[in-house]
């Protein structure tokens, strides 16, 4: 089965079409899906979200912030508690990420100075203009975390759009892994080591 975008999805501007069309067509060919992490290129947002493959995110908290990193880059997100969004955020992968607590148990991020670098596994691009609020909430089992993602870009959709996921919640060491051009790829090497 081949993962390539659905490029009649009526919320795509058209001028993101052709670049998707050229990726789908490139996949349906029989190259390699586009995959961030294969490139050593930042999951970002929401792709952080939804694109561990395989690779746990770690969650640390302080009073000030939470920190998630991404296992298999390392990647590194801060969203920072209780404060509003700086007046010029300098643009970058994760953006400015600033979050809060609603009743006690939802974590609800707005991220915003987004690079427009940013794109996802179908290799739909996003302009400086992307804007995401997500809401992590935990189950009431305790067993995963709800994720509830809501995304705008004036500049590349006709309307925003929703997306939700699950992870599940488990305890495991953090262990070493790099990607970087010429070193040994940890999914070949099994060197791994554990910090």
């Amino acid at each position: 089965t081949y993962r390539v975008a659905d490029l009649s999805n009526p919320i795509l501007q058209d001028w993101v079409k052709p670049a998707m069309k050229k990726a789908n067509d490139e996949v349906l060919a029989g190259q390699a899906a586009y995959r961030a992490h294969e490139r050593c290129w930042p999951a970002a947002v929401p792709g952080i979200d939804v694109d561990a493959f395989a690779a746990p995110i770690f969650l640390y908290q302080t009073p000030k912030e939470v920190v998630f990193i991404m296992n298999n880059g390392p990647e590194v997100r801060h969203i920072y508690l209780d404060v509003p969004h700086s007046q010029n955020p300098k643009p970058s992968w994760y953006g400015e990420s600033v979050g809060h607590y609603e009743n006690g148990d939802t974590l609800v991020v707005d991220t915003i100075g987004f690079n427009d670098r940013v794109i996802d596994n179908y290799r739909t691009p996003r302009t400086t203009q992307l804007h995401v609020i997500e809401r992590w909430k935990i189950s009431p089992d305790g067993n995963a975390v709800d994720i509830s993602v809501y995304v705008e870009d004036p500049g590349v959709f006709t309307t925003p759009w929703r997306a939700m996921h699950r992870w599940r919640r488990v305890q495991q060491p953090f262990v070493e892994y790099y990607c970087a051009e010429n070193n040994n790829n940890p999914v070949t090497d099994s060197k791994l080591v554990p910090i």
